[in-house]
């Protein structure tokens, strides 16, 4: 098993090994493209990211500028997929998002890490543990995610939490570390923010 396999594999791995530097350069260059591609060429800029990515959804899909990423083949995101300004994937393992993401800026999701005993992170080996969001997930502003996390179905996490743990479906989660405040209930739907209530009636 050479080290792109094992880094694929969840393995401890050397990043400099058997293509990996080239294969972060070449997303660099797409990246660097992608960012500076002028806004109002939206086609052009969702080639970009469907050449960069795993896999996307085919109706919407739509990553403001700067959006950085290790190697851009390993995150698959769903339909209707957002991501606001300074969205970070460290992508060494798999980061697998699903349908109605809303991602608010300056979010990080790191699979990555290193060794904590300092001689072990020394020998250069790191590692990447996969990373799972569910379907119709709104992660908050200044976020980050970690790796081996995996996030459920309808969660909201708010802004600023590190979220090192695992989060079941339905519940709104923040915090440093990030931790379940409550469930998400029906009567949650007639509320647009805290106690404000909708004044219109096509939304639901």
């Amino acid at each position: 098993m050479n080290h792109k396999e094992r880094m694929l594999a969840n393995l401890p791995y050397k990043a400099w090994m058997d293509g990996l530097s080239e294969e972060r350069m070449a997303c660099k260059k797409k990246i660097f493209e992608y960012n500076n591609t002028p806004p109002d060429q939206v086609e052009r800029k969702r080639e970009i990211l469907k050449s960069l990515l795993g896999s996307c959804g085919d109706d919407y899909v739509n990553i403001e500028s700067p959006f950085h990423c290790d190697y851009g083949y390993n995150i698959f995101v769903g339909e209707n997929f957002f991501a606001n300004y300074n969205f970070v994937v460290l992508d060494v393992g798999k980061v697998t998002i699903g349908d109605n993401a809303q991602i608010a800026p300056n979010v990080s999701i790191y699979t990555a890490g290193h060794p904590v005993h300092p001689d072990s992170r020394n020998s250069g080996y790191e590692y990447g543990i996969d990373v799972t969001i569910g379907d119709n997930v709104w992660i908050g502003g200044n976020s980050c995610i970690m790796p081996g996390v995996t996030v459920g179905n309808n969660v909201v996490i708010g802004a600023g939490s590190v979220v090192t743990k695992d989060l079941p479906d339905n519940v709104i989660a923040f915090g440093n570390p990030c931790k379940v405040i409550r469930e998400i209930t029906e009567e949650d739907r007639d509320y647009y923010f805290r106690d404000r209530m909708f004044d219109v009636d096509d939304y639901k």
